[in-house]
Parts: C-alpha cells; structure tokens; sequence
C-alpha cells in the first residue's frame, strides 16, 4: 500500500538543505505582545528566535505607537553588523517613517494585519534585503509628493542630495510597489544579481540603510 502523500503547510515548511535560518530577536513593550510574537514565529523553521541579536539577524520591534522607548532600543539592536529590523505599530507617521528608515528599519507591519503568516513575511523579507511595508502607507507618502507636501531635494536629514540613474529609478518604482528582487528581475528582464548590484551600488553611492530607506528617499526626491 503507498504511503499517503504529507501536506506541508508553506509557512510550516522546513528549510532547504543547508539554508541557515534567520535569527529572531523580539521586543514588545507588554508581555502579552511578546508572547504572541514569539508564538508566531517559533513554530516557523525558517526562523530561529533568540534571546539576544547576531549579527546579521533580525529585530522585531512590537509597541502601539512610535514612542521613545521603541526609538532608542532601535537605535541600539541596529547597528554596523548588518542587523534588520521590523517595525510593529498601530500607526507611523510620514516624518516618522522617514526617521526610522534612516535608522535601518526593513519593513513596517500595522498591528491589526500582524498575523502570524504576515510576521512571518516581513521578517523573512527583512532578512533577505527586500523589505516590506504597508501599501497604505506608500500611498500615504506618494500622495504628499502629488501635492508637494514633502520637502525639496537635500531638505531633510539623513538623506544625501545626489541623483538616480533611470535603471536605478526603474528598479526603485517596483520596489515600492512591493515586488521583490526576483519580480523585479522578471519585471525589467535583468538577472537577479544584476538586480541586488543596482540596489547594493545605489545604497552604498547614496549612503543608504536598506530599500526601505532608499524608498523613502526616491519618493522624498519626487524620482517615484
């Protein structure tokens, strides 16, 4: 008799052979949250939830709202090791956004969306450079550009005032549509290596944290 065929759930799905799972670090400022973020992402064997960060892994920063306690541990865990970090809020203001970006923040999840699936999405996007927010927030911001609410080029701190290539302004528009490096590849008929170049030859020119914070600074400049 054959043996039944073993559904494996996509986010359950052990990792491929010799794929390192990404390290997990969590604050939250309630237990409560703690607990139900480290719930999320323990059961994933793509992730590997630790009590202290390495170099390289992720942040996943839980609080309701932007405040002083949430800025500084930031500050902290992101520093020169390459660590990301995910943002977990009920809201986030544009001048906010722009700050925190600087400061190395991958992707923005809203509390009310946080599902165990949608964590498990930002960290992993996080973790591979791609990054992910909240498609009412892009909007948010494209909208303030439309209405030239956003301030002129080189006016804001933490962003440099040099200019995109228009491969650079390309690849920049999908990926504040959301696509990762792959679609981006697909979309525009490159490789993907040529893809993470653009973006590794674009953070670096520009001083830029990730592609949150280089999102952030295309719309700042009006190029998406």
């Amino acid at each position: 008799m054959a043996n039944p065929v073993r559904t494996v759930n996509s986010v359950d799905r052990h990792p491929e052979p010799f794929e390192p799972r990404v390290p997990v670090v969590v604050h939250a400022r309630d237990p409560i949250s703690r607990e139900g973020a480290l719930s999320a992402l323990d059961r994933d064997a793509r992730i590997e939830v630790r009590e202290r960060k390495s170099p390289g892994g992720v942040i996943l920063l839980v609080d309701h709202v932007l405040s002083q306690g949430t800025l500084t541990q930031m500050r902290r865990a992101v520093g020169g090791d390459g660590s990301k970090a995910v943002l977990v809020l009920d809201t986030l203001q544009d001048d906010e956004f722009h700050e925190v970006v600087s400061y190395g923040v991958s992707a923005v999840v809203w509390r009310h969306e946080a599902t165990r699936n949608r964590l498990i999405q930002a960290v992993l996007a996080a973790a591979r450079g791609d990054g992910d927010l909240p498609a009412d927030l892009l909007g948010r911001l494209i909208r303030q550009m439309g209405t030239g609410a956003s301030p002129a080029v080189g006016g804001g701190p933490g962003f440099p005032t040099y200019g995109l290539t228009p491969r650079e302004v390309e690849v920049m528009r999908l990926v504040a549509e959301g696509f990762g490096t792959a679609k981006i590849a697909a979309e525009l008929c490159y490789s993907e290596r040529t893809i993470k170049d653009v973006m590794y030859k674009l953070t670096t020119r520009l001083n830029l944290r990730n592609r949150a914070h280089a999102v952030a600074y295309a719309l700042r400049e009006g190029y998406i």
